[in-house]
Parts: C-alpha cells; structure tokens; sequence
C-alpha cells in the first residue's frame, strides 16, 4: 500500500438546487455512492437546516463520505475518504457529481498517512 488512505476533497458549483435541499435525496445519493465504490456501510447521519442546506455523513468502515449543501448558492463541499488501497474514492466523487448535476467541479487528492502533506489536483 502506498498510503494508509486516500482522501478527495470536492468543490461542486452550479448544482441542482433542489437536490441540494433534499435531505431523503442526498441521503441516498451518499449512501449508494459508498455502496458504488464497494465501501462497507456502517452509520448513517444527515441533518436539514431551515430555511436551507444540508450536512451529512457515512461512516463506512474504511472511513467516510461527507457533505454540506449550500443551495442559496448552488454549491456543495463533499469530501471521501477511504483508507487502504481497496476503494476508490473518484468513483463515489464522481457519482455524487452526476447525481447532484453539478456543472463545475474542482477537486484534490490528500494521500494520508505519507507524511509530508502533497495536494495533488485532479480534473474534472
């Protein structure tokens, strides 16, 4: 294993803005993107703001996905962390893009575990 963990860091623009304030939606969309990526799923926690926006988390045995919504501004930050070298984070990361319909996307990858922090961009 060449990190103890891979952790993808993502800023999502120009979403759905619907989606982006659907607590059951975005729910769902974390928790199959886990199961996409063959995570193992172990608790689940979302939490709807008034009048707006999200949060959540999935704890998934190899660490977790997480995510808070900013409809008012099109906008969401989810991050995916998986450890070891089994799962892929980019395919949850990119599952999430699809189903939130984001138009922008930027995103970093943080090895962990490998000492001195190297950020590594990765497109779209």
């Amino acid at each position: 294993m060449d990190t103890m963990g891979r952790h993808v860091i993502a800023e999502l623009w120009n979403c759905n803005l619907d989606i982006l304030n659907d607590l059951d939606r975005l729910e769902k969309t974390f928790v199959n993107a886990a199961l996409k990526a063959g995570a193992e799923i172990r608790e689940v926690a979302f939490h709807k703001f008034a009048p707006f926006g999200v949060s959540g988390v999935v704890i998934i045995s190899e660490s977790h996905l997480t995510i808070h919504s900013f409809p008012e501004h099109g906008y969401a930050s989810i991050d995916v962390y998986t450890c070891g070298d089994i799962i892929d984070p980019h395919i949850a990361v990119k599952f999430i893009e699809e189903k939130l319909e984001a138009k922008t996307v930027e995103k970093l990858e943080v090895p962990r575990g490998m000492g001195t922090v190297k950020l590594k961009q990765m497109k779209a």
